[in-house]
């Protein structure tokens, strides 16, 4: 972003801390006169002096963002420019060229027994899809200037809106806690075991509590930069670990097994960048709201895609040339972070270098995540958006780090098992979504009153979203093949993960009628 941008939620030491159901932010006043009464009801919850002036000094520091999921009026946001249209590729193309997305491409060759070629073309289509579920939801954020899970709220009522939220929290706070442990092994790996992965853990996490506490603006920058050194080193990787990868590799099994393999990793390679879709508006609500959603879409697919597609194919690689590498199995056998560092193996001193990189890398994926998460915990209640973001944040990085210190050696396997089954939601949530926007008011979408983001009286009931979201969800515990739960659908059609699709499905079939029904009720 090119300037720190403006806040005007500062309050005076010592004044009650005020939760408007309308915008907090004080160039919304002249809003006001457009909400029934019951619109602007004020909880006042005292803060003892000593926190006010904490929390005061706090945001007084240069380039710290105090707002929290207030909107942000269009006088307040940053101007148009050239730097910032690149910044929206930059941002995710930063944020995903990271170890723990390149994990991923390993479980191609080696979980689902897919060759070289089955496994690419399942990275490179199902990257595709899920990044472009990801480029339409943020489309909202220049719009509406309000985060994504506030967006919601005007497809799917004030209540119904929560689920998702309450998911979306522990998805990415599930997911940043693996990401710390896999930084924390690569670090141990490059140390040769002298340093834990707790220690690396904490290393990682410290400079990720940061940039995520200071917010949009340090972010932005930090991101801005990182994907350098970071590209650098995945270039030298390609130039190290290339001449092993085993591009001959060939898929096992055939027919339905096969079919069933290739549809379970595009899944896989689909629902990975597809679940930033819950987040993807939180990062542009200080882009001008006039700003093109067709360049908006473009900028963040090309920065998703280009990314994912790239760590994918270097996972793959890896996992293609571990059978015929003794260094990399014994290094696979300690911890997949192990195999990346190994990866660089052959480069001395360098190689350890280009390994702590790697490592360090993860921060930037983190970053957002946790930024994420903390704007989720304000959209739960009244209460929560109280709590100002920069606390949220700080605590979402406490349970983060303890999660991963505390399993470190065992909690890995376990959350990549419950993190395959949180996926299935954001795919019933983005088809409830368009609908609503494509269907039910696709002439009227940019009509919405975007200041009234916290007005249960102008928000949808939305019961038709409610019930579309439950039966969404049963449609992908029926097609579900996991290794906890195995569907009654997916035991049907044999080894594969239907459920993202077969979710998804029932949502769409179930909405239509539902929202029409809601319609002719409810006179909206």
């Amino acid at each position: 972003m090119a300037s720190s941008p403006p806040d005007l939620e500062k309050t005076s030491a010592g004044e009650a801390v005020q939760v408007n159901t309308a915008d907090a932010s004080s160039g919304d006043e002249a809003h006001s006169a457009l909400r029934p009464p019951t619109a602007r009801k004020k909880v006042d919850i005292r803060v003892p002096p000593s926190l006010q002036r904490l929390n005061d000094w706090i945001e007084s520091l240069s380039g710290f963002e105090a707002r929290g999921i207030t909107r942000v009026l269009p006088e307040e946001r940053q101007p148009p420019s050239l730097a910032s249209d690149v910044q929206v590729a930059i941002l995710w193309f930063s944020a995903n060229i990271s170890a723990n997305n390149l994990i991923t491409g390993l479980f191609g060759p080696l979980v689902f027994g897919l060759g070289f070629g089955d496994s690419v073309m399942c990275a490179v289509v199902g990257g595709l899809l899920g990044s472009m579920s990801t480029s339409y939801m943020s489309i909202w954020g220049p719009q509406s200037g309000n985060r994504t899970m506030v967006v919601l709220r005007y497809f799917m009522g004030y209540w119904p809106s929560k689920i998702p939220c309450f998911l979306n929290i522990v998805l990415m706070v599930g997911y940043i806690t693996l990401s710390f442990i896999i930084a924390g092994q690569m670090l141990s790996a490059v140390s040769d075991g002298s340093m834990t992965i707790a220690v690396g853990i904490v290393v990682v996490a410290i400079v990720t509590w940061f940039v995520a506490v200071f917010g949009m603006y340090l972010f932005h920058h930090y991101e801005r930069y990182a994907w350098l050194p970071q590209l650098l080193v995945l270039f030298v990787l390609v130039g190290s670990a290339g001449p092993h990868f085993d591009a001959t590799l060939q898929s096992v099994g055939e027919g339905a097994v096969l079919a069933a393999n290739r549809l379970s990793f595009l899944s896989l390679c689909l629902y990975v960048p597809n679940s930033w879709a819950a987040a993807a508006s939180d990062y542009y609500v200080y882009y001008p709201e006039k700003t093109s959603r067709l360049k908006i879409f473009l900028l963040t697919l090309t920065g998703l895609w280009v990314s994912f597609t790239l760590v994918y194919m270097l996972g793959i690689g890896l996992a293609s040339g571990l059978a015929s590498n003794q260094v990399w199995t014994d290094a696979y056998a300690t911890s997949t972070g192990a195999l990346i560092v190994a990866a660089f193996d052959g480069l001395g001193g360098f190689g350890k270098f280009c390994g702590v990189i790697v490592a360090l890398g993860i921060i930037a994926n983190s970053i957002p995540g946790t930024y994420s998460a903390a704007l989720g915990c304000q959209v739960m209640g009244r209460y929560g958006e109280a709590v100002p973001r920069w606390v949220w944040s700080c605590v979402v990085l406490v349970i983060e780090l303890v999660c991963a210190l505390a399993g470190r050696e065992h909690l890995m396997v376990v959350f990549q098992n419950f993190l395959a089954l949180m996926g299935y939601w954001v795919m019933v949530m983005i088809m409830i979504v368009l609908m609503e926007h494509l269907l039910f008011r696709r002439k009227t979408a940019g009509a919405f009153d975007w200041t009234r983001w916290d007005d249960k009286e102008y928000l949808p009931i939305g019961l038709a979203a409610l019930v579309a979201f439950l039966l969404g969800w049963v449609g992908a515990i029926m097609g579900m093949y996991q290794i906890w739960y195995i569907g009654p659908l997916a035991e049907l059609a044999g080894p594969s993960d239907i459920g993202v699709w077969v979710g998804s499905g029932f949502a769409l079939v179930s909405y239509p009628p539902l929202r029409w029904l809601e319609l002719k009720k409810f006179g909206k």
